[in-house]
Formats: structure tokens, C-alpha cells, sequence
């Protein structure tokens, strides 16, 4: 491998150890030739996501026009043309040697940009539609490299898991996300709980919640569960080497949803995250248990309204 390409995975794997502390712990499992292309994938969508929301001072149009030009870089880069940059070799490398689907690529790029100008969903139907490029394709594109028995069967599957992680995130950081000007909770959900955006705004400000915005988030914690029961399945169609990352990603995105729940599903009130100790105890575990074994539905009963 030649010296820019090992500086670029390099480049990926630091910015995965430093912003993806939970994902990166579980990929610290894999057989040491698979992390270096999760790593890829990793600073690949993180750097796009930076380049959303780390220019916020920026005018809406100049941010447009950055997205727009790297993704030009990575399309060109694609098709063979010479890159010069610092993440964007790692990720070449790895969609060809896992010959990766580019439709993939070219869907998460148009959620990137949607989160430019769209700050709200009406209904859980319009929020797939944006999850399906930036949460659901990452678990198609991650896939062929965990390896699979059967990859047609294990991709709904990937997809789930992958909507699953994706509105946990969204659970986990409805406060940091109210300051960025985006609620990525379906306006026909505040509807049901008769919760209004101004309340949000108020609970954030207050950092504590009110009876309708914990009946809310209770309500999209069971939502998500159902996305983690349907991904379920898939972790035991991994690649045997494969099961103790994932299982450990499972779990401990599967734990913030209890550690929201633990909180009286006050999101508001303090960032919800799964201690150390029971990260490192999830992982030992993960590599104790034996290949097949399936895994454990996070979170409490579901709610019998949850999609």
C-alpha cells in the first residue's frame, strides 16, 4: 500500500477513534485487515456530516457549495480521476476492493445536502425517506465487508440496524440538534402528544422535560426498538469474526436507549450515555459469546402504536 493511501487510513481511523467512541470500540473486534475499511466508511460520513454542520456560521449557500465540491471530488475520484485529499483515497480503495455499490454512496450525499435546507419532517414516512440515505444505506455499504452467509437475506436486515443506530442518535440529541434549528422527531408525533416546537425550545432551555415531551420520547424509543428486533436476525448471518463487533454495537446503542429510559426518558435533562465500565463489560462479553447466539432486543416492552 502505498504511503497516501496509509496516511488516508490513518486519517480515517483517527477521526473514527476520536468521534465515534462507541462504534470504534466494537470495531477494535474485527480481524485488524477489516477495521482499516470500517474506519474508511467511518471518516467518510463523518466528514460530510462535518462539512453540514461544523460550517453553521457559514451562509447556507457557501455550506451548498463545499458539500457540493467534495462530493464532486469523490464522484470524479470514482471514475478515476487523480484526489487530493486526506480521506477520500481510503474510501476509493475500500468501495473497490469490496467493489461497493456507488447508488449507496450517491444516496447518503443527497441526505447530507437535505440537511441544509429541511429542519423538519412531517411524518415518519418523510424521515425514512431521508434515514434511507444516511442511515440505511450505511448498513449495505458496511455489509460485504463484515462479510455474510447469506448477503441477500442479511439485508434488510443491515438496513434496520442501520435505522435503528440513526434514530437513536436523533433520541440521544433532540436538544443538540433544537440548536442547530432541526427537529428530526415527525411533526405528526408532537401532534399526538400534543407537544409544540416552542415546548422543545423550552424544555431545552429549562434542561428539564415535560410530561408530553417524555410521553414523546418514550413513544420513539419503542419506535426504534422495532427497528433493532427487525435487525436482529442479521447479526447471526454475519461473518463469524464478524458477530462480537456487531453484537457490541447492538448492545451498547441499544443501552443509550436504556439510559434514556432510566432518566424517565427526559432527554433534556442530561446526554444519555452508557457508563465505561458496562462498554468494556458489553465487548468482553461480546467476545466470550459463542458464534450464532442471537441477540437481545434492547429497551423496554414495545409500545403497541410503534411502526
Amino acid at each position: 500500500m502505498d504511503t497516501d493511501l496509509t496516511a488516508a487510513y490513518d486519517r480515517c481511523r483517527e477521526v473514527h477513534r476520536r468521534h465515534g467512541r462507541t462504534y470504534y470500540l466494537a470495531t477494535r473486534l474485527l480481524p485488524a485487515w477489516k477495521r482499516r475499511h470500517v474506519h474508511a466508511l467511518y471518516g467518510f460520513t463523518r466528514y460530510a456530516d462535518e462539512i453540514v454542520d461544523r460550517t453553521e456560521a457559514l451562509p447556507p449557500p457557501e455550506r451548498a457549495a463545499r458539500l457540493d465540491d467534495w462530493a464532486s471530488r469523490f464522484m470524479a475520484g470514482l471514475h478515476g480521476a487523480p484526489v487530493d485529499d486526506p480521506l477520500l483515497p481510503a474510501v476509493l480503495h475500500t468501495i473497490a476492493i469490496f467493489d461497493l455499490d456507488r447508488d449507496d454512496f450517491a444516496s447518503f450525499l443527497k441526505s447530507m445536502a437535505m440537511d441544509l435546507t429541511v429542519t423538519a419532517y412531517p411524518t415518519y414516512e418523510h424521515l425514512l425517506d431521508y434515514m434511507e440515505g444516511s442511515a440505511a444505506v450505511i448498513g449495505t455499504m458496511m455489509l460485504p465487508i463484515l462479510g455474510s452467509s447469506d448477503p441477500a437475506a442479511a439485508r434488510e436486515p443491515a438496513r434496520q440496524l442501520g435505522f435503528a443506530f440513526q434514530l437513536t442518535n436523533f433520541i440521544r440529541d433532540v436538544a443538540e440538534d433544537l440548536d442547530r434549528g432541526r427537529t428530526y422527531l415527525p411533526d405528526e408525533d408532537l401532534a399526538k402528544f400534543g407537544v409544540t416546537r416552542d415546548e422543545l425550545a423550552k424544555a431545552r432551555a429549562r434542561g428539564r422535560g415535560t410530561p408530553g415531551t417524555r410521553e414523546l420520547i418514550e413513544y420513539e424509543v419503542t419506535r426504534a426498538q422495532a427497528h433493532y428486533a427487525a435487525a436482529a436476525p442479521g447479526i447471526t448471518m454475519l461473518a463469524p469474526a464478524s458477530q462480537a463487533c456487531m453484537r457490541t454495537a447492538y448492545a451498547l446503542y441499544g443501552g443509550i436507549l436504556d439510559e434514556v429510559a432510566a432518566q424517565d426518558y427526559d432527554v433534556f435533562a442530561r446526554r444519555a450515555l452508557v457508563p465505561q465500565r458496562r462498554r468494556m463489560a458489553v465487548a468482553a462479553r461480546a467476545l466470550l459469546t459463542s458464534t450464532g447466539t442471537p441477540v437481545t432486543v434492547p429497551g423496554p416492552r414495545l409500545h403497541p402504536a410503534a411502526r
